[in-house]
């Protein structure tokens, strides 16, 4: 099957039959699965290969980066058939490669085809294990045979497939699948777990006839190619060095194809993460690409697939309904109440109630519809219904209703209407997950109790307490009804999934608003602690300066635009507080700082490689605003001190306090300037309508800052030609002095062919006539290389 190949020089020195490290494995060789942990690994100490006990008295036969902590598998022989201690791998003198169970006498797995000619093995620092001749040709390989995973200079040819593990711990083949195939389409497709067989597919490269193989190269970057070589379509355009990142391509368990990226060495501040760091992914939001006929979706039946803050697909369960398997989350969910009745003479409807929640749906599940209808009238046809489970009231007025199980489940703010999904009243319940649209009252459960303790009381006392329950009862109700009119009336409409504070929670979340994180023109962020269960979070609370009339647009606007969002690299709005006077914002925690204080307050000049990821992210989710949101947003103020970075250095977009909505049939909008100094586009001064090329403006300038890190204006330079970065990034570019605006980042020098790339595109976003400034889509496509850059002008060339 494999090609003959010549490899680089292999050390020809032999291997203790224990296994070492750096040496080829020589015939005879073996390992045995026990307590010693014998290895054989790469020469640079990279990769290892062995056994890795996954289970109580269970070994895998795999490979793993044997540097970090986590030490992460990327390939094993046996994920569907794990061996017992003493279990052995050997290379016999003939040739085999056989793992063998001697307590069950029986071969467990073997590389094949056998071939006669092997003359040893060998673990390579690309993580390739292979089986070669003494002419150095390779006879079999792992990279032919992947699991899950994929490396840097791994090739996946057509008929090739990629196999999900079962969960992060359980690495047998679970429910998903990537594949090549031999039409040339990449496809991603869920599997009829636990057969095997495909069901759907999710997500593809549309590629049929066409594509020949996937590549992932040595600087990063993942994508198919055709027979001839051109480049088809691209996976993962961040590229990363592998000289410098541990790299891998993996299908998660959860269906998520993701490209991992480690740095090999610390950073700035002389530390290392703990973990990998995500640099590309897709499908973008799983939740909402699973849509199949059989089978229950990207959670299971029953459930409910939720993209969260991380970007990951998270799986609940409605109310009255717990986790089928608590041990896996992708099993969906089970009802905990008893099913209504069908018998017409047991009349049960009384028994029924609905738990709402808004942006949910169970595509595929209805087996009837009615509209256009009133919600009450859709309410009750579900409940004299014993077949309807769940009914959706769409705006359309249009009343579906699904049976169990349901299928397809997905929380999101792109699905309209609401589920009324139907529960059985006061029946004890053991949901795992509470249900994040409503919080349920127990009004009705306190005046039973209370009712009970009456039979066994005086009339007097009896007639006391009862006054005094419904007292606090329906006092209870109207001050919960006055807050809720109150947040309805203040919070603008489209807010979705957030949670509501109180300024007291807040006050002592922040200790008092104690530790200050950041400050701008209307308010400052404090750092603070919430639990969640037994879990605690950071979070970052803005707090404005003073309630005025513009403080409070700047609440409304930031509350109404972000909360409409859900992407990777934009910062994740939990919560707001609006309690009297006071309104504050909950996000999340970013705990890298601004990109400012990365770019700005470092002695030395930040790694490329992530300045480079820092690019491609802020171009993205700056796309996302402009045109993939429901409602286009214009930020009106990008600069490093909004862009923050969260643990792994990933950049988000932050400070929506400025921005401008557009329905969808604007494309621009009449208002005053908005913004900061240096990065404020021209035609704010020009009384120009305002489009989203005032971002692009602003990230022109950014992307400069990033690529020479340096702020825009610097007075105090020697040279004055240099006082202003954009003008001079021009006349270096101009005059083929580009290398003048690298300094001494001798990491950036040696990838110069790019970073002239980037310039060109920062001068052409920083083009003073809007109508030359690209969209941002075309400004990812120009970055990631997948379109040519043309000569860019002279940016002060417009003339009004």
């Amino acid at each position: 099957m494999a090609a003959v190949i010549i490899l680089l020089p292999i050390s020809a020195t032999a291997q203790s039959p224990r296994g070492g490290g750096g040496g080829n494995i020589t015939l005879g060789s073996s390992l045995v699965a026990d307590s010693s942990n014998s290895t054989w690994k790469s020469p640079s100490g990279e990769f290892a290969f062995g056994f890795r006990q996954v289970s109580p008295g269970g070994y895998l036969l795999a490979i793993w980066f044997d540097e970090m902590p986590e030490r992460t598998i990327i390939w094993s022989a046996n994920r569907n058939n794990l061996v017992q201690q003493g279990s052995t791998i050997q290379l016999f003198s003939d040739g085999r490669f056989e793992l063998n169970d001697p307590t069950a006498g029986r071969r467990i797995w073997a590389a094949s085809p056998a071939t006669s000619g092997v003359a040893y093995a060998a673990m390579l620092d690309s993580g390739d294990f292979v089986l070669a001749a003494n002419s150095s040709a390779v006879m079999w390989r792992s990279f032919d045979e992947p699991t899950d995973t994929l490396l840097p200079s791994q090739i996946f040819n057509q008929d090739s497939n990629l196999i999900a593990a079962f969960s992060d711990t359980n690495h047998s083949s679970g429910r998903f699948q990537l594949e090549l195939q031999t039409d040339g389409n990449l496809v991603l497709y869920t599997r009829n777990f636990p057969m095997g067989d495909i069901i759907s597919a999710y997500w593809s490269s549309q590629t049929p006839g066409d594509g020949f193989q996937l590549i992932f190269n040595q600087s990063g970057y993942i994508y198919l190619t055709a027979r001839n070589g051109t480049m088809l379509n691209t996976l993962s355009s961040n590229g990363a060095s592998a000289s410098l990142f541990h790299q891998r391509l993996t299908l998660d368990y959860d269906g998520v194809l993701r490209h991992y990226v480690y740095p090999k060495s610390a950073n700035s501040t002389g530390t290392r993460p703990m973990a990998w760091s995500v640099n590309e992914f897709l499908p973008s939001n799983l939740c909402l690409s699973i849509r199949q006929d059989r089978g229950g979706g990207a959670c299971g039946f029953n459930s409910l697939c939720s993209l969260g803050t991380d970007q990951r697909p998270k799986c609940i369960c409605p109310t009255g309904y717990s986790l089928l398997d608590p041990n896996d989350r992708l099993s969906g969910c089970k009802q905990d109440f008893v099913s209504q009745s069908c018998n017409q003479e047991s009349n049960d409807t009384d028994h029924y109630s609905f738990s709402d929640m808004p942006r949910v749906n169970w595509p595929l599940s209805d087996y009837a519809s009615f509209g256009p209808v009133s919600e009450d009238w859709c309410r009750q046809d579900c409940l004299n219904d014993c077949f309807c489970s769940v009914a959706i009231y769409g705006s359309n007025g249009v009343c579906w209703k699904k049976r169990s199980p349901l299928s397809n489940g997905v929380i999101d703010p792109s699905v309209g209407g609401k589920a009324l999904v139907k529960i059985r009243k006061n029946d004890t319940t053991t949901t795992t997950a509470e249900n994040p649209f409503e919080r349920k009252s127990s009004n009705r459960s306190a005046l039973i109790v209370t009712g009970s303790v009456l039979l066994g009381s005086s009339v007097f006392l009896n007639l006391l307490l009862l006054s005094s329950v419904l007292f606090f009862v329906f006092r209870f109700k109207g001050r919960k009804s006055k807050t809720a009119i109150r947040a309805h009336n203040t919070v603008p409409p489209g807010v979705v999934s957030i949670r509501s504070f109180g300024f007291d929670e807040l006050k002592e979340a922040t200790n008092g608003f104690n530790e200050e994180i950041g400050s701008g023109a209307w308010s400052t962020v404090y750092k603070g602690t919430l639990k969640e269960g037994e879990n605690v979070i950071f979070v970052a609370v803005k707090k404005p300066h003073k309630i005025a009339e513009e403080a409070d647009q700047e609440f409304k606007t930031e509350v109404s635009s972000i909360s409409r969002t859900n992407h990777k690299n934009l910062v994740q709005l939990l919560g707001y507080c609006d309690e009297g006077q006071n309104r504050l914002l909950v996000y999340e925690y970013m705990p890298n700082g601004s990109l400012a204080e990365f770019l700005f307050e470092n002695p030395s000049p930040p790694n490329w490689y992530r300045r480079v990821q820092i690019a491609f992210a802020t171009a993205r989710g700056l796309c996302y605003l402009h045109e993939e949101c429901t409602m286009q947003i214009i930020h009106c103020d990008i600069k490093p001190q909004n862009v923050l970075l969260d643990g792994s250095h990933v950049a988000k977009i932050s400070d929506f306090g400025l921005a401008k909505l557009l329905r969808a049939d604007q494309t621009r909008t009449n208002t005053g300037i908005r913004g900061t100094r240096g990065y404020v586009a021209p035609e704010w001064f020009r009384n120009m309508p305002i489009t989203a090329k005032v971002d692009v403006y602003s990230y022109g300038i950014l992307l400069l800052e990033l690529l020479c890190c340096r702020r825009n204006f610097l007075p105090d330079v020697e040279d004055e030609n240099e006082v202003v970065l954009a003008d001079w990034a021009y006349d270096c570019y101009r005059g083929g002095a580009i290398r003048s605006l690298v300094a001494d980042d001798e990491v950036a020098v040696d990838d110069l062919k790019r970073f002239e790339r980037f310039v060109m595109v920062a001068i052409w976003c920083v083009q003073e006539d809007p109508a030359l400034r690209p969209h941002m889509k075309r400004v990812m496509h120009m970055l990631e290389g997948s379109v040519q850059v043309p000569a860019p002008p002279d940016p002060t060339s417009f003339v009004t």
